[in-house]
């Protein structure tokens, strides 16, 4: 005898094939998820990572900086502790120098001139003073040029005036401060 099923084994197979697909789709839906917040945490620790070595880097640029100005600070120390010790160098070595001069001018004046002023700055020296004569300055200026220490004196002005009765001639002039050649500056050391 032929069989016959009578159940219902389409709707039965339609509710099981339904049901699979719900499974399926919340399966799906539940992985999407989890892979969801699995990227996300993965991301904000990568995120929270970076921030970490950006704030480390922050703050080693800062350490960094601050270092910086400390060594520009120190460099800017040295640079005018050595500005003074070349100073003090230059302030030793001129002492014999500024003697030299000033016995130099001491012996190119001639009997008949005298000084008011001598003012020296850097290597020129500003001089007024008297004269009995024009004769008188001119001769002061030619000794002042055939000195070893003196050189290019300058006659800036002469004015006439009467001194105790007499004629007289007031007189302003530069003459720059040299050295003498290296040679003769040796010899006069060792003489």
């Amino acid at each position: 005898m032929a069989r016959i099923n009578l159940l219902p084994w389409r709707e039965q197979l339609r509710e099981q094939r339904k049901q699979q697909f719900v499974a399926t789709l919340i399966g799906m839906v539940m992985l999407g998820a989890a892979l969801i917040f699995i990227g996300d945490q993965v991301f904000s620790s990568l995120i929270n990572e970076q921030l970490a070595r950006n704030s480390f880097i922050q703050r080693e640029n800062q350490a960094l900086d601050a270092r910086i100005k400390e060594i520009q600070e120190l460099r800017k120390k040295r640079q005018e502790l050595i500005e003074r010790t070349k100073v003090i160098q230059d302030l030793q070595g001129n002492r014999p120098i500024t003697s030299h001069v000033f016995d130099q001018l001491a012996r190119t004046i001639p009997e008949g001139v005298y000084f008011t002023a001598v003012r020296l700055t850097g290597k020129h020296i500003s001089i007024e003073g008297a004269a009995e004569s024009n004769n008188l300055i001119s001769s002061l200026m030619r000794r002042q040029d055939a000195s070893d220490w003196l050189a290019a004196p300058s006659l800036a002005e002469v004015k006439a005036l009467e001194l105790d009765g007499q004629e007289a001639s007031q007189f302003k002039l530069t003459v720059q401060q040299t050295k003498p050649h290296e040679d003769e500056a040796g010899q006069g050391a060792q003489q």
